[in-house]
């Protein structure tokens, strides 16, 4: 069974993002081993300078490097100038890194500064959601659904139509 890790920094701090989330993860574990991991975001003051926004990104993306550097990962790096992939492109994908080889598909989601060059450098594949811009944390439950829509697609169920 594959794992997907979803990298994301910060923490979903309503419980209707928490209930989404767990719903998602009940309804993916027939399907892939799901782990969540919020990293803890750096602390930045109101009007932080490009300077202090990078050294942040850096601080954020040592704590991404344990598991990006795991042998047999995919990494993907959610990111606003990826590439947009349909459902169906995306189902493609995560079935067909289990056929290539890889036990594991981390999803990286950064803060609200982005991801680091380094990160996305290490990257497989940088993926945007959309040219739109979305709060964090309703990114993180579109990202969930999809993951979740891509394994419907994979297994032909009606979810998907």
């Amino acid at each position: 069974m594959i794992k997907i890790n979803v990298i994301t920094v910060g923490k979903l701090k309503e419980k209707y993002w928490r209930d989404a989330a767990e719903e998602y993860s009940k309804r993916l574990r027939p399907f892939c081993q799901l782990e969540i991991a919020e990293l803890a975001e750096a602390r930045l003051p109101d009007s932080p300078s490009q300077k202090e926004i990078a050294a942040a990104l850096l601080t954020e993306a040592k704590t991404m490097e344990g598991y990006l550097c795991k042998k047999g990962a995919y990494n993907i790096a959610m990111c606003v100038e990826g590439r947009q992939l349909s459902s169906e492109k995306l189902a493609e994908k995560i079935t067909g890194c289990a056929t290539d080889g890889f036990s594991i598909i981390n999803f990286i989601i950064g803060s609200s500064f982005g991801i680091s060059e380094d990160i996305k450098n290490k990257a497989h594949l940088r993926l945007s959601m959309s040219e739109l811009t979305f709060p964090h944390q309703l990114a993180r439950i579109m990202l969930l659904e999809q993951i979740y829509r891509s394994f419907q697609i994979a297994n032909h169920t009606k979810y998907h139509k």
